[in-house]
């Protein structure tokens, strides 16, 4: 198994094709210029040595150089030993309302992005708990099973919108009984399901289907996304508003946040409701919440004792630098003896 410590160094890729560019552009330019000083009989007697061919076979092993130079930015790293780890923890499964209300601004940037944000800022807190998450709106999708993996978790996270789940609405109900579904693990008795949404929900039915969570031995969180001010649902095309959603009447939709709901589901199963506006805040919430529920023992196998290997990649690009530059572009004699490439002629 592989890593890569600093990706953003792949960036530097992008000069290997300005280089093959002004190649190209330099080709073009000296061809331009030949012509107008003599014809091509006559050049090729004035520089007989001249070789297209090594001209750009240095331009390779100059991108090869580069490209080497930044493959060792990136320090790729190889997992060189597998171990178990005993590890404690509980299973908490993410249930992110994906709905369009979701979309409403009332706070920066959006709903649906700062429970992401929070999803996130949780996650980064946790040591070593196993996560889930469950993608809902009129109906419920499961997007990433109980796992230790916390990258994989982000990354599933980062990919979540409004545009996922054809079926639009609030149905709450529908991400408990999924996430029910989600632990797998029978001896563990503290499981955490944490609801993030706007508290809108269309079915009303949540706190029944809470209350039989309950008896599973799932505890429920609820956070609250939005202001109770409320603010219309934007109509967005490549991020740029075209509209408001309208009613039947054709007035403008408010949603607000219900924080009601969300509180009557936290207590039907002896769970917190926590305001979602200060990210600070509500990890703290989850973090005390956490520290005070028991802790079941388990296994994990990870990747250990990462071991760089940036070294061979700038080794082998200064190679090809020095190679490049003592890399002549005349005809090499007993290549031009042999006539590989038709060169002669």
């Amino acid at each position: 198994m592989f890593r890569l410590d600093e990706k953003i160094w792949f960036w530097t890729l992008l000069v290997i094709p300005v280089i093959m560019l002004l190649f190209v552009l330099l080709q073009i330019w000296r061809r331009s210029a030949q012509k107008k000083f003599a014809d091509s009989n006559l050049l090729r007697r004035l520089s007989p040595n001249q070789s297209v061919f090594k001209s750009v076979l240095k331009v390779l092993v100059l991108c090869g150089a580069f490209a080497c130079l930044s493959l060792a930015l990136v320090n790729p790293k190889i997992g060189t030993k597998l171990e178990t780890v005993r590890s404690q923890g509980v299973d908490i499964v993410f249930a992110v309302d994906v709905s369009k209300s979701m979309l409403a601004e009332d706070i920066a940037p959006n709903r649906l992005e700062k429970s992401k944000q929070l999803v996130r800022e949780i996650i980064n807190s946790l040591a070593s708990d196993r996560v889930g998450i469950i993608a809902y709106a009129g109906k419920a999708f499961p997007q990433l099973p109980i796992t230790t993996d916390y990258a994989s978790a982000k990354m599933f996270l980062q990919n979540m919108n409004t545009d996922m789940l054809s079926s639009q609405g609030t149905a709450i109900h529908e991400a408990i009984q999924l996430a029910k579904t989600y632990y797998d693990d029978e001896e563990q008795t503290n499981r955490i399901l944490i609801i993030i949404s706007d508290g809108e929900d269309h079915e009303g039915d949540a706190a029944d289907i809470a209350e039989e969570a309950s008896e599973e031995g799932i505890r429920i969180l609820t956070i609250g996304v939005g202001s109770t001010k409320g603010g219309p649902i934007p109509i967005k095309r490549n991020n740029i508003i075209l509209n408001y959603k309208k009613d039947n009447k054709g007035e403008t939709v408010i949603t607000r946040l219900d924080e009601t709901t969300l509180k009557e589901i936290a207590e039907e199963t002896n769970g917190v409701y926590i305001n979602g506006s200060n990210t600070a805040e509500v990890v703290e919430a989850i973090k005390d919440v956490l520290d005070e529920t028991d802790k079941k023992e388990f296994e994990s196998k990870q990747i250990a004792d990462f071991k760089d290997q940036f070294q061979w990649f700038l080794g082998l690009g200064i190679l090809l630098l020095f190679i490049d530059i003592f890399f002549l572009e005349r005809k090499t004699a007993w290549l031009k003896r042999l006539n590989l490439f038709n060169e002669n002629f």
